[in-house]
């Protein structure tokens, strides 16, 4: 008898461990919850210990990758629990036809340009690039739009002798039909085109459009996401890319990784004004509620998000990265301004879209 009670109370004990051990790892395998986002962010989800992360909530985070404006405009929403693209124009959009309530900002970043130290000092001699006295330099998008209304071309600057390329001046960046980080482009240089002020009546596209037209025609072809430039940039150098248009998490997230990839001469700078691309999820279903949560929350999530290069609400991690790395970085940027709403950032893609379609270069003043 007293044996058999052992063993009862054996297996009722192993039974007890087993089940906390279940509940302990969120009652067995974690949930699958599915978002597309934009690819700026695909490292940020594919590193193995945000991944893990999530795991820990009981949550397997899966993505897909697509352009901002494409998230807003042509992916069937109802394949995912959630959208996440990189600025929050796209993402009002989303809720609104989605009829979503909350929604979840927890990092994001500048816009800046990825660069090389001679192409820097190029331009400083032409009176584009200056230093902010502050441990970094800044790009006068004012002088810049400027130059590229006379279709400058890079040999034709004062005094360059380390880029005697014959091609034009101009920053690449992805298709403005398709990416988030060219709508942003476009967001600093329609304000600089409407006399430093944010488009806001449908009268003013037509001209701002015109105007901002060349900085992206001009270019030829361009990538739909903005992962591909920055590696073009990273591994051809400035013989293909003297200078892109990037997120500055992308720049940094390898800046904090150590990886080599960026190289004494490489240089970010900052637009003047710049616009800050807020990264905001919208969630379709309560677990997905639950990611964005995590993310804008969870304390473990908010340090691997800055190791990626992301600013988030709380400064702390971010800045002990930059501390660390002697990154030369804008710690407060001052010269920000807002976007255009979904609906004024749309007619503008759209007029520009029209003059892609019909092959048309606006001709503007000093112009060849």
């Amino acid at each position: 008898m007293k044996r058999s009670i052992g063993i009862v109370l054996a297996l009722l004990l192993g039974a007890v461990v087993v089940t906390a051990v279940v509940l302990g790892n969120g009652g067995g395998e974690p949930a699958t919850v599915r978002g597309v986002i934009g690819s700026e962010k695909k490292p940020f989800f594919e590193d193995p210990r945000v991944r893990a992360a999530f795991e820990r909530h009981g949550l397997r985070v899966e993505v897909d990758t697509a352009g901002s404006r494409q998230i807003a405009t042509e992916v069937k929403l109802d394949d995912y629990a959630f959208a996440f693209p990189s600025s929050l124009p796209a993402a009002e959009k989303i809720k609104k036809d989605r009829k979503v309530s909350t929604t979840f900002s927890p990092f994001y970043s500048p816009m800046a340009v990825a660069t090389f130290r001679p192409i820097s000092d190029v331009l400083a001699k032409a009176g584009l690039v200056r230093d902010s006295g502050r441990g970094y330099r800044v790009l006068d998008i004012a002088a810049y739009m400027d130059l590229v209304a006379k279709g400058t071309r890079w040999d034709r600057l004062p005094g360059n002798d380390a880029y005697p390329a014959r091609k034009r001046v101009l920053l690449t960046t992805t298709d403005i039909r398709t990416s988030n980080s060219a709508a942003m482009y476009l967001a600093m240089t329609s304000y600089v085109a409407n006399g430093e002020d944010v488009v806001t009546t449908p009268a003013q596209v037509p001209g701002v459009a015109k105007a901002v037209a060349p900085i992206f025609l001009d270019q030829g072809h361009s990538q739909a996401s903005t992962e591909a430039p920055f590696d073009d940039y990273l591994v051809m150098g400035w013989g293909k890319t003297p200078m892109v248009m990037i997120y500055e998490a992308q720049y940094l997230s390898h800046v904090f990784a150590g990886d080599g990839s960026i190289r004494p001469e490489m240089q970010l700078l900052y637009p003047a004004p710049t616009v800050l691309s807020k990264h905001t999820l919208v969630p379709f279903t309560s677990q997905a509620a639950e990611v964005g949560r995590l993310l804008t929350e969870d304390p473990e999530l908010r340090d691997l998000a800055a190791q990626h290069g992301f600013r988030t609400a709380d400064p702390g991690p971010f800045a002990g990265l930059v501390a660390k790395h002697k990154a030369p970085v804008a710690r407060d940027l001052v010269d920000v301004v807002e976007p255009p709403t979904y609906e004024h950032l749309e007619e503008l893609i759209s007029d520009i879209e029209r003059l892609y379609a019909s092959g048309a270069v606006p001709r503007t003043e000093g112009r060849p």
